[in-house]
């Protein structure tokens, strides 16, 4: 299995991540996914930063409108439904655990850290905790690999396809 192709990162992308995120970005192997204009959507971070610290999130959603969106999902109880779902559907349930394992698989190409061995993000694969890490996830990875991850994007206010990245108090 290999991780899905993403870009080399350059200086300006690592400049927008810092903008995007409010501090110096940590760790960046690659840009998993771009919004339309061409501004990281999602980056891919090393399972280890510089300093020591184990970092299980392979996938980090950056773009001020889509963490917003994934927010909002959050908050309006979503997570809940998702994982009440994984509870009564085994296709999904199976479908979740095979994206745990791809998420799994593909962080480990950049090395294995024993703290976080078997964690990926987000709760799988038992359960719903963290939108913006599943829908990251389904942006870096394409439609079909997190059900959850897609699901959550299908129901967002936010879309790679339409820039926002221009608006005041949005992305850099």
């Amino acid at each position: 299995m290999t991780v899905p192709p993403f870009e080399p990162v350059r200086q300006v992308d690592l400049d927008v991540l810092s903008s995007q995120l409010g501090r110096p970005v940590r760790g960046v192997v690659g840009i998993s996914a771009r919004c339309i204009c061409g501004n990281p959507t999602v980056v891919s971070t090393q399972p280890r930063l510089d300093d020591g610290t184990p970092f299980p999130t392979f996938y980090y959603m950056s773009h001020p409108g889509a963490t917003a969106s994934m927010s909002r999902l959050e908050a309006s109880g979503l997570m809940a439904e998702y994982t009440a779902l994984l509870e009564t559907d085994d296709e999904v349930r199976a479908a979740y655990q095979r994206a745990h394992e791809a998420y799994l698989a593909d962080r480990a190409q950049f090395g294995d850290v024993e703290e976080i061995d078997g964690i990926s993000a987000g709760g799988m694969p038992t359960r719903v905790k963290c939108l913006h890490a599943l829908a990251g996830h389904a942006l870096a990875a394409g439609p079909g690999v997190n059900p959850i991850g897609d699901f959550a994007l299908a129901a967002a206010d936010w879309s790679p396809e339409v820039c926002i990245c221009d608006e005041p108090g949005r992305a850099a």
